[in-house]
């Protein structure tokens, strides 16, 4: 049994293209295809993507990328579109998040580095711009939602502290 369950998955790792190793060479090949523009400076690659700023970050030895851009400043947008982006990451931003740091929403899609296939970075880069295209609408990185709530503001309800 484990041998066929093993023989399914390497047929499966095989017709998905996973066993490729993606390293920064290929990664850059990718997004050069995909980019407007590419300026590589260190572990990073910027690039335009239909006149949107991306970036690459990638760690080889963490085996660890990301593709991100910015969105929108924190103190530029209203509790409303803050919980938005956070029901949105459950129901329709796929394969990214809305994520926050030094006050700016991100739109973000991380990935393990070696395990990536080409027409994984293709994807990751449409949902990247797409979610930020749609932050403040559809707060959607494809046409795919997952069913639940589909109000986007869940009223916030206080829980009680417990006390130790």
């Amino acid at each position: 049994m484990r041998i066929a369950l093993a023989s399914i998955t390497l047929l499966l790792t095989l017709a998905t293209g996973r066993s490729q190793q993606m390293n920064p060479e290929k990664l850059l090949a990718v997004i050069t295809q995909e980019a407007d523009t590419v300026q590589t400076v260190g572990n990073s690659i910027r690039f335009l993507f239909n006149e949107t700023m991306l970036i690459c970050v990638f760690d080889q030895s963490a085996n660890r990328m990301r593709i991100i851009t910015p969105v929108a400043k924190l103190e530029e947008i209203g509790e409303k579109e803050l919980l938005n982006a956070l029901v949105a990451n459950f129901h329709s931003a796929l394969d990214v998040k809305y994520a926050l740091s030094d006050e700016i929403i991100w739109s973000v899609y991380t990935h393990p580095l070696k395990e990536l296939s080409e027409p994984q970075v293709v994807d990751a880069i449409q949902q990247v711009y797409a979610a930020a295209l749609t932050f403040g609408s559809s707060y959607s990185s494809t046409n795919m939602v997952f069913p639940g709530n589909t109000k986007k503001v869940e009223k916030v309800k206080p829980k009680p502290l417990n006390k130790t």
